[in-house]
């Protein structure tokens, strides 16, 4: 075993409860195990099966990696960390701006420095998106720790960890279907995992700064992947705050709620009130999500 450690400042106002309300989503503590400072997670670096110890210190967050195998350089760990927290979007700019709107105001006075937490990889964040599809978040979790077990990839310290593109891909649609994957998710996620595995969809190698709507066209020409599918897995996988999620029930019932609505609106209403705030709309979304605590948002 190898051990990688690096500590990250935290601005002001950052808000540990999201990260870790996101990451306690399933009560069975598999793969995330989430306690009152920080959480372990199991996931894959490198291909090589490891545990992620993250814990919230006064003004930083201290990282501790330990892989079953070589781990590489601190820096990588340190990118990750970033990443999974929120740290590369800028907040700051959307609430200032628009922190005396009528309608948001309230919202973000509510979670002021509110911070989307994204996965430890893209191929996690689309894997997910896929698992959610047009489903509760409980229903989706309990196919996703299924998932994990048919892949039974676990750390030595018995964590579950997300399986990789390769690993994903090995697995046929019978089996997924076993798990509680729709016969449209299972082709879904292994023409996805295929993708990743062979090179032809360089989903690591997009966090380089690829536009976002290069990555969503090549994303949308995947069978089964869709708009909704596309905008969360950018939000959650690259950091992107511009997908519309229109589409997501959740976001309806709580703009519904902010706008004084008998009823949530259509998709065609809230698509059209979202885009008074592009490029922020998926950041809007999110405090929407609060609003409700869906599921950790």
């Amino acid at each position: 075993m190898s051990v990688l450690d690096c500590t990250i400042p935290l601005p002001a106002g950052f808000r540990p409860q999201d990260i870790l309300a996101f990451h306690r989503r399933d009560g069975e503590r598999l793969a995330e195990r989430v306690d009152d400072d920080g959480l372990k997670k199991g996931l894959l670096w490198r291909g090589l099966p490891a545990s992620l110890d993250l814990r919230f210190r006064p003004g930083l967050a201290a990282l501790r990696l330990e892989v079953d195998g070589a781990a590489g350089e601190a820096g990588e760990l340190r990118d990750m960390g970033r990443r999974m927290l929120g740290l590369n979007q800028p907040v700051d700019a959307f609430e200032s701006r628009y922190r005396g709107h009528p309608a948001l105001g309230g919202l973000i006075a509510a979670r002021a420095g509110l911070r989307v937490p994204q996965t430890a990889t893209p191929f996690e964040a689309l894997a997910w998106a896929i698992t959610g599809q047009q489903i509760s978040v409980a229903a989706a979790v309990t196919i996703r720790r299924r998932m994990l077990a048919l892949c039974d990839c676990r750390h030595s310290s018995g964590l579950l960890c997300h399986p990789d593109a390769a690993r994903l891909a090995a697995l046929t649609a019978d089996q997924l279907g076993e798990a509680g994957f729709s016969r449209a998710k299972s082709r879904a996620l292994l023409a996805l995992s295929q993708g990743a595995a062979d090179g032809s969809l360089p989903l690591d190698g997009w966090l380089d700064g690829t536009p976002a709507d290069e990555i969503s066209e090549r994303l949308l020409a995947v069978p089964g992947i869709g708009p909704w599918t596309v905008s969360y897995a950018l939000l959650r996988g690259y950091g992107w705050l511009d997908g519309s999620l229109h589409g997501d029930v959740a976001v309806r019932k709580a703009l519904g709620m902010v706008l004084g609505m008998a009823d949530k609106p259509d998709q065609r209403q809230a698509e059209a009130w979202l885009s008074a705030f592009s490029p922020w709309r998926a950041l809007v979304a999110a405090h929407l999500w609060a609003l409700l605590q869906a599921g950790g948002f």
